[in-house]
């Protein structure tokens, strides 16, 4: 019963989607039929200026770090003798609710700034690491899905030297499969130079 308590206090978590949220309640508009057409904090970026992105992103974070810091408060028993699987499986589920909210019949965003609240709440150090180090490739190449990749090269090392077993590899392989899978479109644009890039998106005017 514990381990279906963390699934669906994730789930719930990733469900707040603040990107629908702030678009329908600022904006009037649903944040999936403009921009690229997801849920997420990159799109409101390009949509509705950066500043609501940002707004929006840290938010994301912050559901993610939230919930990890839930499930270490109402569990510390069952991760005293298991180890870090249910702070992975909560995390992966938080990742899940924000790709797949029931309420928008399953279309979401893809998950990004939520993997990165859940590594905050891993290890605050692991987290910071993942923010200035998906800054840093974002800014050098210009696309924030390049950023993204960066930032499950460092969760699967991390992952691997600290706290590796089947359950904790397994839930990794998944978050990092279906990050590229939601980005696909991403690489194709950008490969095809369509994708917008950074300095657009910090460039563009409100209409």
């Amino acid at each position: 019963m514990d381990y279906i308590y963390i699934i669906i206090i994730g789930y719930l978590f990733g469900c707040m989607q603040f990107s629908f949220f702030y678009s329908r309640l600022i904006k009037k508009v649903d944040i999936r039929t403009i921009g690229v057409g997801t849920a997420g904090a990159s799109n409101i970026a390009i949509s509705m200026g950066v500043k609501a992105g940002i707004l929006v992103g840290v938010l994301d974070i912050l559901k993610g770090f939230i919930s990890i810091l839930v499930i270490k408060s109402l569990f510390p028993g069952l991760i005293l003798n298991v180890g870090y699987l249910p702070l992975y499986l909560n995390g992966a589920f938080v990742v899940i609710g924000h790709n797949y909210p029931f309420f928008m019949n399953f279309k979401g965003g893809k998950g990004t700034a939520s993997t990165v609240g859940f590594m905050l709440g891993l290890d605050i150090r692991l987290g910071l690491l993942t923010i200035l180090t998906v800054f840093v490739v974002t800014v050098l190449t210009d696309y924030i899905a390049i950023g993204t990749m960066s930032m499950l090269v460092i969760l699967c090392l991390y992952t691997m030297f600290f706290h590796p077993s089947f359950g904790t590899i397994l839930i990794v392989l998944f978050l990092v499969i279906q990050s590229v899978y939601k980005h696909r479109i991403n690489f194709t644009r950008i490969h095809n130079k369509e994708e917008n890039g950074l300095k657009q998106t910090l460039n563009k005017k409100k209409d």
